[in-house]
């Protein structure tokens, strides 16, 4: 019996060594995932840099972090406009370039967000606004506002912008590429 006692101390012991690891673990968790959203605007900052000169392009690359997702600007330069395209499609097409040198150099899938001469940061006041207007329309004349086909990224805005305003809710309808926001009463 004395031998099954150890054990039993030992099987007890193990978990709550493992538990302290696991806290221990999780209290590093914000600054490890913080460093690796850092490292992953470096390496798109590094790619995108590369990319600007073999274009022939000038800008100054930024990166920040903005909750879990890296940040990274290009601005300074002429002509980056053509970078952008018609509605972002161009500046879509880099993000998703951008992401996937990220993905190759980390084995992990990106999030992060690639702005152009402050495109996307005007398109995200616009869409803001946007969703306010529809929100205080729905909320003046009821009914439901139902808004051009969008992208994820510009719906999240535009819920975003009516979860703010009380009274009103929003939801996607339809299929890619005509999926829009509904504003209607909550």
């Amino acid at each position: 019996m004395g031998g099954d006692e150890a054990v039993s101390d030992l099987a007890v012991s193990e978990p709550s060594d493992s538990a302290l690891e696991k806290t221990s673990a999780e209290a590093e968790a914000p600054e490890n995932e913080e460093d690796e959203l850092v490292e992953e605007g470096e390496i798109a900052g590094d790619y995108l840099e590369q990319l600007l000169d073999i274009l022939d392009f000038d800008g100054d690359i930024d990166l920040d972090v903005e909750g879990k997702r890296a940040i990274v600007s290009i601005d300074g330069g002429r002509d980056l406009s053509k970078l952008v395209g018609r509605n972002g499609e161009v500046l879509d097409a880099l993000q998703e370039l951008t992401r996937l040198a990220v993905q190759q150099a980390t084995g992990e899938r990106s999030k992060l967000m690639l702005d152009i001469a402050g495109w996307r940061a005007k398109r995200r006041a616009d869409l803001t606004a946007i969703g306010q207007a529809a929100a205080k329309k729905v909320l003046e004349k009821g009914g439901r506002e139902v808004l051009e086909p969008m992208t994820p990224f510009e719906r999240k805005v535009v819920h975003d912008a009516v979860a703010a305003i009380g009274g009103v809710v929003s939801e996607s309808e339809g299929a890619e590429p005509q999926r829009r926001v509904v504003v209607t009463r909550g």
